[in-house]
């Protein structure tokens, strides 16, 4: 019997799984699945490592399952297809590890406890991320469990890049630049000197961009900057987050308009992004396929961030050696990338059209000063590295 270790990533209204089994010292995918729709109608679908559905099942419309009755159902359909894998370990996507956890930890009552203190900064993922944890702690109370943050690979900037010009008192108490997209990032770091020494010794830029968008500055494989802060909503224009705003919009907003602080929470992170300055979607390929001027504008003021903090980090980077693309749309829209490019080539971006539209993964020319890639992360065996890791200290201890 080998090990097998579950990674679960768990959001408001679905729960993604991954299941590995150690294969001659590596991890193996088994099988990968999501139940979604948790609160209004549950659909389950989960598939082996060539793609073949081995479980799906619908509980109807207007069924309430919830987080419960999902890892309920989970538990079942992995007990029956694990085969002669033993489950040592489940690892969870945590967005949030506040000053206490820079690094994976095993999960008690004592630390889902500190965890749950940063729902606050974390409030569209941490709940959420706690959930099914809390939830396995009660069934199965044996099995290991281990946290891995999305902010934990942030913890290398340096403490200048972390504060926020307020007193004192504020950063000590944790109001600081904390950074998101960890797991991608990490997972990029290790695997882009296998695509380009230089990269991954030198001074790149990667762009996690999906439904949340970042960009993140590495210097030799380590995080010296981000453009997310204190919350995932910071930085670059998202789906349905607004990124960076004026503070002082904030206080016009309770002043002028009335709201409250869940008034105006809902407005930045679930009705701004791309979804509110199109009023189209929040889907940059529904936008991109559009002729309405309004998609047009949502992409380019994407776009125009983008080229901003770009600069940016570059700045704090004292140089670039590379431009790294991942995540949903960073690995698929061609468009996109050629945009970024585009507007890098006074970085030294020279991207190669043809190489592009092949989805890389070297996307510039051979001539380029700065190297563009597109990497394929993999938040989920990331997870199940630290989760392998953190249980084998255990045993040896």
């Amino acid at each position: 019997m080998s090990d097998a270790i579950l990674v679960l990533n768990a959001g408001s209204s679905s729960i993604k799984f991954l299941l590995y089994a150690e294969q001659d010292g590596a991890l193996e995918a088994v099988a990968r699945g999501q139940i979604e729709g948790l609160h209004t109608a549950p659909r389950f679908v989960a598939r082996d490592r060539a793609g073949n559905a081995v479980g799906e099942k619908s509980w109807g419309e207007g069924v309430n399952l919830g987080h419960e009755g999902a890892v309920a159902h989970l538990a079942e359909f992995l007990g029956g297809l694990r085969g002669d894998h033993t489950l040592a370990a489940v690892g969870h996507r945590v967005v949030h590890g506040g000053l206490e956890y820079s690094a994976p930890v095993r999960i008690d009552e004592d630390v889902l406890e500190v965890l749950a203190r940063f729902i606050p900064l974390a409030p569209l993922h941490q709940p959420h991320n706690l959930a099914p944890i809390r939830l396995l702690l009660g069934r199965r109370p044996e099995l290991p469990q281990v946290a891995c943050f999305d902010t934990a690979f942030h913890s290398t900037n340096p403490d200048i890049a972390r504060r926020f010009a307020l007193p004192r008192e504020f950063h000590d108490a944790g109001v600081r630049r904390y950074g998101f997209h960890g797991l991608s990032y990490e997972y990029v770091a290790s695997v882009l000197p296998g695509h380009d020494a230089r990269a991954g010794a030198g001074k790149t830029v990667v762009c996690h961009l999906g439904n949340g968008s970042s960009l993140c500055a590495l210097d030799g494989g380590k995080s010296v900057a981000s453009t997310m802060g204190f919350t995932a909503v910071e930085g670059l224009p998202m789906g349905t987050r607004c990124g960076a705003i004026d503070p002082g919009v904030l206080l016009y907003l309770m002043d002028e308009r009335g709201m409250n602080a869940r008034a105006i929470e809902k407005l930045l992170y679930s009705q701004s992004g791309l979804l509110g300055v199109s009023g189209i979607s929040s889907d940059m390929r529904r936008l991109l396929a559009s002729d309405d001027p309004r998609a047009k504008l949502a992409v380019d003021l994407f776009l125009y961030r983008i080229r901003r903090e770009l600069g940016s980090l570059a700045a704090a980077l004292g140089g670039l050696d590379a431009l790294v693309f991942t995540a949903g749309i960073g690995e698929n829209s061609a468009a996109i990338r050629a945009g970024i490019c585009r507007d890098a080539a006074w970085l030294g971006v020279q991207a190669d059209p043809a190489a592009n539209e092949k989805g890389g993964p070297r996307i510039s020319t051979p001539a380029s000063r700065v190297a563009a890639w597109v990497v394929p992360t993999n938040e989920e065996l990331m997870i199940a590295r630290h989760t392998r890791r953190v249980i084998a200290m255990e045993r040896r201890a």
